[in-house]
């Protein structure tokens, strides 16, 4: 019973180390090949703007799929994250989601 439970296909194994494989040639590659390569200061301003814009891909529909704390919180957070560093903008939003939520389950 407990060997069947822990049993894999090879095939999802072989999924799943491939998937895995080319994950991290994707990004050895991106390494790799940005040493050869000069930026202007666009191309190099432009790429400094990938990961905000990717995590704000990310958050956005939940904060706004969700309810008004979650969406509060998310506002409070990107204010925060204009003068704070990054460490104290995510505690400040994650204690300001928990009050407002305990704020507005009360009223």
């Amino acid at each position: 019973m407990m060997s069947e439970v822990f049993a894999v296909d090879p095939l999802v194994l072989f999924t799943i180390v491939a998937m895995a494989a080319g994950t991290y040639l994707t990004r050895i590659a991106g390494l790799v090949l940005t040493k050869f390569v000069t930026f202007s200061g666009r191309t190099e301003a432009a790429l400094q703007a990938v990961p905000p814009a990717i995590l704000m891909s990310v958050v956005a529909p939940t904060a706004f799929a969700t309810g008004i704390a979650e969406t509060a919180a998310t506002a409070i957070t990107a204010i925060a994250a204009l003068r704070l560093p990054m460490l104290a903008a995510m505690t400040l939003g994650v204690v300001s989601v928990v009050v407002l939520r305990l704020a507005l389950s009360v009223i």
